[in-house]
């Protein structure tokens, strides 16, 4: 599958289309998740156009991994969740839906059931909200 630049990953990434930032370096960002699972679902996506992990190159997919595990812990410490899911879809049979890598780090308590998957579109406000408190985690 050939990359498509007008994903919506790529139009925030270019600034064409809006978002919650969590975190941003030179080669990764992480958003709130507009249509989270679970209150305080991040996204994190390298700024490398790349469809898929397999597309990646290693320096894009390592940054990636590195990214995802520092806002993870700050997830972790906003939200007090019991656990964390990291998930990472490669491909639509595989159920990824924006053809741009990503990850999802999506909090999780023990007997709670997950929101569907790029289901309904959440607050700006309440998203805002808890970007913040994921910021002020930061270890």
């Amino acid at each position: 599958m050939s990359y498509d630049p007008d994903n919506i990953f790529a139009r925030i990434l270019r600034g064409e289309a809006p978002c919650v930032k969590v975190y941003e370096d030179d080669a990764t960002l992480a958003i709130m998740d507009a249509m989270p699972q679970a209150d305080g679902h991040v996204l994190v996506l390298p700024k490398e156009a790349a469809v898929t992990l397999l597309d990646a190159s290693d320096e894009a997919a390592c940054r990636c991994i590195v990214t995802v595990r520092k806002v993870a812990a700050a997830v972790q410490k906003a939200t007090g969740a019991a656990g964390l899911t990291v998930g990472q879809f490669n491909g639509a049979a595989a159920g990824q839906t924006v053809p741009h890598l990503h990850f999802h780090i999506v909090p999780r308590e023990p007997g709670v059931a997950l929101r569907k998957h790029a289901g309904q579109m959440a607050d700006p406000a309440v998203l805002q909200a808890m970007a913040e408190r994921i910021k002020a985690h930061w270890a």
